[in-house]
């Protein structure tokens, strides 16, 4: 069993922070990125999706997994859990250190997660308390104008990287 935390990182304009729509708990939240087989290396060829709120069998039957699949390459089963709890909002904060964030624990066998995909379903809060949802960032980077704090936000250069930890 190896856990991998995924770890977001980008720039923040008058933003305090960015996280999923409905929290880093999110179960609507999807996250996409490749895997990588833990048995002969092989990297799927396309992201594949998972969210909290799905659930399937796993191989052998036991439990309930986010993901239980082959490897198209070398046949060996794989299973990846999600982990709640262990994820936190990427802060102004982070930005201005340039830190990365936790955002969810995957409990992966067999695979290894590569390359997270930003895509939509985030929201940001500006520095003077406005609220944007509904963010898409597949683009790299999201504009908008805080009518209230009278200035431009920006979400710009995101980045993600996933961590090995105990």
């Amino acid at each position: 069993m190896v856990n991998h935390l995924l770890m977001i990182s980008a720039d923040l304009e008058n933003l305090a922070d960015l996280q999923p729509q409905g929290g880093c708990d999110d179960p609507n939240f999807t996250y996409l990125f490749k895997l990588k087989c833990g048995n002969c290396g092989e990297v799927t060829q396309k992201e594949t999706c998972l969210s909290l709120n799905e659930t399937t069998p796993s191989a052998k039957g036991k439990t309930d997994v986010h993901l239980s699949q082959k490897c198209k390459f070398c046949s060996r089963d794989g299973t990846i859990n999600m982990i709640t709890g262990r994820g936190r909002p990427f802060t102004q904060t982070d930005a201005e250190t340039g830190a990365y964030a936790p955002l969810m624990l995957f409990d992966c066998r067999g695979y290894e997660p590569v390359d997270f995909v930003f895509a939509d379903g985030w929201k940001a809060e500006s520095l003077e308390g406005t609220k944007f949802t509904e963010i898409d960032l597949s683009g790299g980077d999201y504009a908008d104008y805080d009518e209230k704090g009278e200035c431009p936000v920006m979400i710009s250069n995101v980045r993600a990287k996933f961590d090995v930890v105990k």
